[in-house]
C-alpha cells in the first residue's frame, strides 16, 4: 500500500524553460535506458520529475534529501500539471515508434500511455471521492510511512521531523476535496462516512504516548546522545500536537457535522453527478483495457460459473454429501477451521511464508535480495482492514518487505484460506513481483514504482493458482479455500459494477459472495465497503489474472514448456 496522495509542487510545474525539476538527482545511467538518444532524454526528464513530485518514492530507493519531503496533494497542484504532462507526451508524440528497439518501444508505448491517464483525470477531479475511504482518511495513509521509517541517524530524525511539520497541509489538502465533493455532490454513501468516522475519530484523541507518528522515536539508536533524543523527541511531539492533532480534529468534526448529515444512503457512483463517466474510466484506468463496466460484469457472471464447478468437484473430494449452501455453513462455523489466538494465526502465517519460499528456486531464476517479515496488522487499523496485505520494503532504508496479517476477529480469518492470502500477498505473490522491481536497475526509473493494478493485482492472484503447481495445498479444504479466493475476484467483477453501475443495493452486491464462496461473513462486509468507497479497483484482479494465464499459456505453445 502507498500513499494515496497526488504528489510533488506546483511551483515546480509553472516554469516553461529550465524547469525545478530539471536540477533533480537521477540515477547515474538514467539516459543508458534507451538506445533512442531522443527517448532516452525524456526518460531522464521524467525520472527527474518523479523523483520532484513524489518524494515517497524517491526516498524509499535511496534519495536522502527526498526523506524531508511530502508530496502535494492539493487541486491547484494537479490542475498544474497538464502542461508539464502534456510537454512530456509532445515530446514522446514526436519520436517515430518505428524506428525504435522492442525495448524502446516498449518504454514509449507504456509512458505515453500512463501520461494519457494522468492528463485524462485531470478533469474528473476524483480527489473529491479519494480523500477518504472505509479504511480512514489522510492519516492512515500517513501511519503507512510512519510504519517504513527508519531512525538510525540524526539526519533521519530530522527528515522525519521534517515531514511531521508538513503533513497538516496533507490533511488541509485532502479536506479540501472532500468539500468540494460535497459542493459538487460527488459524495461517499453514509456508510463510508460512519466506517471513517471509526478510524478518524480515534486518531483524532490519541495520546503522545500511542501515537504511531512518533514510533520511528521509540527507539532511538545509542550513537545519538541522551539529550539530542530528547531533544529531537520534543520537537516530533510538538508537531504532532500543534500542527497534525488540529487538523485531525478538523476532519472528525467535517465528517461528523457537516458531511454525514448530507451523505446519501444509495452506494454506487451511478447515483452521482458525473458518476458514470468517472466509473468508465476508473475501470478502463484499472483493468488497462477499453472494456465497459457491462462487458466487465459479463465475464464477471462467466467466471463465477466456471469456478462454481470447480469448487462442487473440491466439496466432494472433501467427502461431503450435503448440499453448497450446508458445506458453505460448515467452513463457516466448525472450529476446526479457526484460530483461538493472535499468536497461533501468526505463527500459522509464518509457516505458510516459509513453506512458499521454499518453492520459489524450482519456480523462477531470479528471485529478490529484499527479505520479507510476517507483521501483524496494526491494532489501531485493524478493524476496517482487510485480512491481509503486503506493505513493500527498501533495502537502501534497512526495511523489509511485510506480509500484514489481520489478527482480529479470529473466527472471521478461516484457515483454509491462509494459504492463498500468504501466496498473493508474500510468495510468490506481491514481495516476488515488487521486489524484483524495485531492484530492477536495468529499467528505467518510471517502470520501478509505477503501480498498474492489473498487473500488480492480477499477479497476486495468479500467485495463487501457482500453489496448485507448488503442491501448496495440502487439503481439499485448502484447495477449496483456494477456488473460494478466486470466486471472491470474480464476484468483485459482478458486484463492483452492480454497485456503481447498475446501481445495485448492498444485498445484491453481497449475494454473489455469500451464496459462492465461503469467505466469512465480516470479510464479506469489510470488502464490500472497500468496493464502495474505491470504486473500480476491484475490478482490476480478475481481468489482470485472466491475462497473465493467457500470456502463458501463448508462450508456452510458442516456446514449449
Amino acid at each position: 500500500m502507498k500513499l494515496i496522495v497526488a504528489a510533488g509542487a506546483a511551483a515546480l510545474l509553472t516554469a516553461a524553460v529550465s524547469p525545478a525539476w530539471a536540477q533533480q538527482p537521477v540515477s547515474a545511467n538514467a539516459e543508458s535506458h534507451a538506445a533512442s538518444p531522443a527517448l532516452a532524454s525524456v526518460l531522464a526528464d521524467y525520472e527527474a520529475y518523479l523523483r520532484s513530485i513524489d518524494p515517497i518514492t524517491a526516498g524509499m530507493e535511496g534519495e536522502r534529501a527526498a526523506l524531508s519531503r511530502l508530496p502535494d496533494a492539493s487541486r491547484a497542484f494537479e490542475v498544474a500539471q497538464e502542461p508539464v504532462l502534456k510537454g512530456f507526451a509532445d515530446r514522446l508524440a514526436a519520436i517515430d515508434p518505428a524506428t525504435l528497439s522492442v525495448d524502446d518501444s516498449l518504454n514509449h508505448a507504456f509512458l505515453t500511455y500512463i501520461l494519457q491517464r494522468a492528463r485524462d483525470r485531470i478533469p474528473l477531479d476524483t480527489g473529491r471521492i479519494d480523500a477518504f475511504s472505509s479504511e480512514g482518511g489522510p492519516g492512515q495513509n500517513i501511519g503507512y510511512l510512519a510504519s517504513v521509517t527508519r531512525i538510525a541517524t540524526v539526519a533521519d530524525a530530522e527528515a522525519w521531523i521534517a515531514r511531521l511539520e508538513g503533513m497538516p497541509k496533507i490533511y488541509s489538502d485532502q479536506l479540501d476535496g472532500a468539500r468540494r465533493g460535497l459542493e459538487t455532490g460527488l459524495v461517499q454513501p453514509r456508510s463510508i462516512v460512519e466506517n471513517a468516522l471509526s478510524l478518524i475519530e480515534p486518531e483524532a484523541a490519541v495520546t503522545p504516548e500511542a501515537d504511531p507518528l512518533l514510533r520511528p522515536f521509540a527507539n532511538l539508536p545509542a550513537s545519538i546522545p541522551a539529550d539530542q533524543q530528547a531533544a529531537l523527541r520534543a520537537r516530533a511531539a510538538r508537531a504532532v500536537t500543534e500542527g497534525i492533532m488540529p487538523q485531525r480534529r478538523e476532519w472528525a468534526r467535517f465528517l461528523r457535522e457537516d458531511y454525514l448529515p448530507r451523505a446519501p444512503q444509495t452506494l454506487g457512483l451511478v447515483n452521482r453527478p458525473g458518476g458514470r463517466e468517472i466509473y468508465a474510466y476508473l475501470v478502463r484506468g484499472f483493468t488497462t483495457t477499453d472494456m465497459t463496466p457491462d462487458q466487465v460484469h459479463a465475464l464477471g457472471l462467466q467466471e463465477v460459473a466456471r469456478i462454481r464447478a470447480r469448487m462442487d468437484a473440491e466439496m466432494q473430494a472433501a467427502g461431503w454429501t450435503g448440499d453448497f449452501a450446508s458445506f458453505l455453513n460448515f467452513l463457516r462455523t466448525d472450529p476446526q477451521f479457526y484460530s483461538t489466538t493472535r499468536e497461533d494465526l501468526m505463527e500459522k502465517a509464518s509457516e505458510m511464508a516459509k513453506r512458499a519460499d521454499d518453492g520459489l528456486p524450482a519456480l523462477f531464476a531470479t528471485l529478490p535480495r529484499t527479505p520479507y517479515g510476517v507483521r501483524e496488522v496494526p491494532r489501531e487499523i485493524e478493524a476496517n482492514y482487510t485480512t491481509g496485505r503486503y506493505s513493500p520494503g527498501s533495502m537502501e532504508n534497512g526495511i523489509a518487505g511485510g506480509y500484514l496479517v489481520n489478527t482480529s476477529r479470529l473466527d472471521q480469518r478461516p484457515l483454509y484460506e491462509l494459504p492463498a492470502l500468504t501466496l498473493h500477498e508474500a510468495a510468490p505473490g506481491h514481495h516476488i513481483q515488487i521486489a524484483l522491481a524495485q531492484e530492477a536497475e536495468d529499467g528505467p526509473y518510471f517502470r520501478r514504482g509505477v503501480d498498474v493494478t492489473a498487473f500488480t493485482e492480477g499477479w497476486g492472484l495468479y500467485a495463487e493458482f501457482l500453489g496448485e503447481e507448488m503442491r501448496f495445498y495440502r487439503t481439499p479444504y485448502e484447495r477449496f479455500g483456494r477456488l473460494s479466493y478466486e470466486m471472491w475476484r470474480a464476484c468483485r467483477l459482478v458486484s463492483d459494477t452492480g454497485i456503481h453501475w447498475l446501481g445495485w443495493d448492498i444485498e445484491q452486491a453481497r449475494a454473489c459472495f455469500r451464496d459462492n464462496s465461503a469467505l466469512a461473513p465480516h470479510n464479506i462486509e469489510t470488502e464490500l465497503q472497500r468496493y464502495i468507497g474505491w470504486p473500480g479497483q476491484a475490478t482490476a484482479y480478475k481481468v489482470g489474472e485472466i491475462r497473465l494465464r493467457d500470456i502463458r499459456m501463448r508462450a508456452q505453445r510458442e516456446l514449449g514448456d
